[in-house]
C-alpha cells in the first residue's frame, strides 16, 4: 500500500538530526555554522548505528584494511558469497553479482548483454550510468516519455515490426530521483512479455528504505522476482558504497561474471557492513526506522504544500520542490546554504527542483524549520526574478550474440 499524504504530530519532537555544516569561519568567527543537513542520503541513519560501527571495527581487526579487489583475494571470499545470496533472497531473484559501485553494476549488465544490433528502450528521465552505457552499447536507443507505458508500448511495437530477431532491453527505475515518480512495473512486465523484451529495473533510490519490508516499489507493486534484471547501489540505505546486479536466470549471472564485473568486488569491511545493514533493515528495528522516515517525509511534504509550494511525485526519501526553471533553483540552493540549510538541486531542461533528502533522524522542529526556510528563500528569489510568488506560476511547469544474451535474461 502506498503512503497517503498525512501528518502525525503526536510523537515527541526530536532534535538529534541537527548537524554541523562545516565551512571556513568568517572574520571574527571561531566556530562553524550550525544548521540542518537535508543533502545527505543516509536515510535510515545506519552509518552511525552502533552495530554497524562494531561490525566494521571487528572486520578491520580480523582482516585489516583492503582495497577493492577480486572476491577470492578479499580475505574472506565467503563474505562476498553470503552477501550475493542475501541480495538474491531479499529480491526473490535466482542469483546476484556484487560490483564496486552502482555505476559498475549498470556497466556490467548492459555491456555484458547488449550488442550493437540490440535495442534499448529507456525511460527518458534516466540519466547517469544507465543512459551513458546504453548509448555506448548500441545506436538503437529509444527513450520513452517519463513513466509513460503507452509510449513504451508504441516503441516496442514499432521495433518488433521491423526487427523480429534482435533483443530489446527495457530500462526503468523503481523510483525516479528527479521527480519521485514510479512506473507501473506490472504493465512494463506485460509489455516485455508481449514483445519478447527483457525488463531491467534499477532500485538504487528505494531499496531498503521504502515499504514496510524495505523492498521498495518492487515489493509495494508485488513485483519481487518478476523483473528479469535488477540493479542497485547500497549507498542510500546500507551505510556503504557498492552495487549489484540480480538476475532471474543463473546462466545470465555466469555470463556477467566473465566480464569486468568479476574482476573487482567490495572490501571485506564494506561487505560485512552491508550484511549487518541487511539484518537491521529486515527486522523490527528496520520497520521502525522506515516508519519514522516516512512520517518525516509526509510531514515535510505537508508543511511545504501549506506554504503554497509545489511538491513532486510520490512520498519518498527525497522531497522535491518544483521551482520552474534552473536559474531560480540555483539561486535558492545557494541562499539556503548561506542560511544553514543544505539541499540538493536537480536542474532539467524545462524546470528546476530543490530536493530535500529526509532521514529517520530528522525531528519535527527541523522539518518545520526546513519548510519555513525553503518557502522564505523561494519567495525572495521569485520576487526578484519574476516579481511573483513561486506557488502562483511555477507549479504549471510540472505539466510541460546480443539476441541470445538478452533472450536468456528474459
Amino acid at each position: 500500500m502506498r503512503h497517503r499524504e498525512q501528518t502525525d504530530a503526536t510523537n515527541r519532537d526530536r532534535t538529534d538530526g541537527v548537524s554541523l555544516l562545516h565551512r571556513s569561519a568568517a572574520p571574527g568567527e571561531d566556530h562553524p555554522v550550525r544548521g540542518l543537513d537535508f543533502a545527505s542520503q543516509d536515510c535510515l541513519g545506519l552509518s552511525t548505528h552502533p552495530d554497524i560501527v562494531a561490525t566494521a571495527a571487528d572486520t578491520l581487526r580480523r582482516l585489516g584494511v583492503r582495497s577493492v579487489c577480486a572476491a577470492t583475494e578479499a580475505g574472506a571470499p565467503g563474505l562476498a558469497l553470503a552477501l550475493e545470496r542475501r541480495i538474491a533472497d531479499f529480491l526473490q531473484m535466482e542469483e546476484a553479482l556484487l560490483c564496486p559501485t552502482g555505476r559498475a553494476a549498470a556497466q556490467a549488465v548492459i555491456r555484458g548483454l547488449v550488442r550493437p544490433a540490440d535495442h534499448v528502450v529507456i525511460d527518458a528521465a534516466i540519466r547517469g550510468s544507465l543512459r551513458e552505457v546504453s548509448e555506448i552499447a548500441t545506436d538503437n536507443l529509444s527513450p520513452f516519455r517519463h513513466l509513460d507505458a503507452e509510449h513504451c508500448r508504441a516503441l516496442l511495437r514499432a521495433i518488433r515490426a521491423r526487427d523480429a530477431e534482435n533483443g530489446i532491453l527495457v530500462v526503468t527505475e523503481s523510483l525516479s530521483p528527479l521527480d519521485s515518480g514510479t512506473p507501473d512495473l506490472a504493465v512494463l512486465r506485460a509489455l516485455c512479455d508481449e514483445y519478447g523484451a527483457t525488463l531491467l529495473v534499477d532500485v538504487s533510490q528505494d531499496l531498503g528504505c521504502l515499504g514496510e519490508d524495505g523492498r521498495g516499489h518492487l515489493g509495494l507493486q508485488d513485483m519481487l522476482g518478476r523483473a528479469d534484471l535488477v540493479t542497485g547501489s547500497f549507498s542510500k540505505s546500507f551505510a556503504s558504497n557498492g552495487g549489484f546486479v540480480a538476475t532471474r536466470t543463473r546462466a545470465v549471472t555466469r555470463c556477467l561474471r566473465v566480464g569486468d564485473a568479476a574482476a573487482q568486488t567490495l572490501s571485506p569491511i564494506q561487505i560485512a557492513v552491508i550484511l549487518k545493514a541487511f539484518a537491521i533493515i529486515d527486522d523490527a528495528e528496520g520497520r521502525e526506522r522506515r516508519a519514522r522516515l516516512m512520517r518525516n517525509v509526509l510531514n515535510l511534504r505537508t508543511a511545504l504544500r501549506d506554504r503554497a509550494l509545489a511538491v513532486c511525485g510520490e512520498p519518498c526519501t527525497s522531497v522535491s520542490v518544483e521551482v520552474g526553471t534552473g536559474e531560480p533553483a540555483r539561486l535558492a540552493a545557494a541562499r539556503l546554504a548561506e542560511r544553514g540549510l543544505l539541499a540538493d538541486l536537480a536542474a532539467l531542461a524545462e524546470t528546476g527542483r530543490l530536493r530535500l533528502h529526509v532521514t529517520a533522524g530528522h525531528g519535527d522542529a527541523e522539518i518545520a524549520r526546513a519548510a519555513a526556510c525553503v518557502a522564505e528563500v523561494l519567495g525572495e528569489v521569485f520576487g526578484e526574478v519574476f516579481g511573483e510568488a513561486p506557488g502562483k506560476t511555477r507549479s504549471a511547469a510540472t505539466g510541460s550474440s546480443a539476441r541470445s544474451n538478452l533472450r536468456a535474461a528474459a
